[in-house]
Parts: C-alpha cells; sequence; structure tokens
C-alpha cells in the first residue's frame, strides 16, 4: 500500500521510516500528480508557517484540500495544525479538513519539549495493542476545541493530543520520532 508523506519540509524521512515498519510504502509527495498515487497522505511535524508558504508556493493548498475531501490524512504537531479548521497564536490560514481549533506552540518554547507517556483510550488500544505510548512533544500545539464528531484517543494532562474525525486523524505530539508503530498503523486501517 502506498501512502504519501508530504516532503517540503520538517521530519517526512521519519514518517516513511514509521510507515515502513507499519507496513506501508512511502511515497514522499513534492508535486500534486503524485496524491494520484497514494492512498492516504501524512502531513509531517516542522514548521506550519513554512510548512503553509511551502504549499502556497508549490500551488499544493487546493490538491491537498481536494485530496483530504476523499481520502484520509494524518497530521502530526505542525501537520495537525495545517489539518485545523481554526488556527491561534498567532492566526494563520489553514486546510480546514478537521472541525478543530488548535493554539500553535501551546506547551512553550523549544526547551520546554518533553517526551512522555500517555495511556490511550481503549477505542484505540483495541485496535492496536494495549499499553501506554511514548508521546516526544516539540513545541507542540494544544487542541483548544473539537467538533461533536471528533474521538479523543489519547489525552496528556487533560488535553487531547490523538484525535480521529472521519477518515482523518492528527496528534499534537512525533509517534514518527518512537519506535512504537501503533499510530501509523492505526492510521493505515483507515485507508
Amino acid at each position: 500500500m502506498k501512502v504519501g508523506v508530504l516532503s517540503l519540509q520538517g521530519d517526512f524521512e521519519a514518517h516513511g521510516a514509521a510507515l515502513e515498519r507499519a507496513g506501508a510504502e512511502p511515497v514522499y509527495v513534492r508535486e500534486a500528480a503524485q496524491l494520484d498515487d497514494v492512498a492516504g497522505l501524512v502531513i509531517p511535524g516542522g514548521e506550519s508557517t513554512t510548512m503553509l508558504k511551502l504549499m502556497e508556493y508549490e500551488n499544493l493548498m487546493e490538491p491537498i484540500r481536494e485530496f483530504g475531501r476523499g481520502k484520509p490524512m494524518f497530521g502530526t504537531c505542525a501537520g495537525a495544525i495545517l489539518m485545523a479548521s481554526q488556527v491561534s497564536n498567532p492566526v494563520q490560514d489553514a486546510l480546514g479538513l478537521m472541525d478543530l481549533s488548535v493554539e500553535r506552540n501551546a506547551y512553550g518554547r523549544q526547551v520546554d519539549s518533553r517526551v512522555v507517556r500517555i495511556d490511550p483510550e481503549a477505542e484505540f488500544t483495541n485496535q492496536t495493542a494495549p499499553g501506554p505510548l511514548e508521546a516526544v512533544f516539540i513545541r507542540a500545539p494544544i487542541i483548544r476545541s473539537l467538533s461533536p464528531e471528533a474521538k479523543v484517543l489519547a489525552r496528556y494532562n487533560g488535553d487531547p493530543v490523538l484525535v480521529e474525525e472521519g477518515r482523518h486523524l492528527v496528534a499534537t505530539f512525533h509517534p514518527e520520532l518512537t519506535e512504537d508503530s501503533r499510530v501509523h498503523r492505526y492510521f493505515l486501517e483507515k485507508l
């Protein structure tokens, strides 16, 4: 199964390796035509403002938005920001593929980055495997509000950090920076 990884900026190679561990073939997407060959798309972490500018420069905003209307997408950290409908701190444009309000860098600066263990909800572990997830937070956003249709799959300090809505999935942490491939396998089940 071929899964696209937006490869303009950020940790796209780590997502490629995580997808391979989960049983998929990564396709490093840099052009809109490549979206025709993939069953889903990962938007990696990185710097959301830079990624947004590069997506606009490469004329990828509307093709990715259109892709997300019909196929599953998974955004981590900056990717979660870009998939949201509202972004604050500061306000910026986004793809609007999930009915989420996201605050950028809400856990603090780079020095405030952390690795924690979180206990996912039963719905997640029933489809993957039991046990806590290692969550790497790097200048991470916080999901401030979400639609009633969204399902929270994991929380950290009471805040949703792994959320699905319909065919889409977002994580405010970086599952690709661990050896645990359960989050990527969960996404592949949506394809």
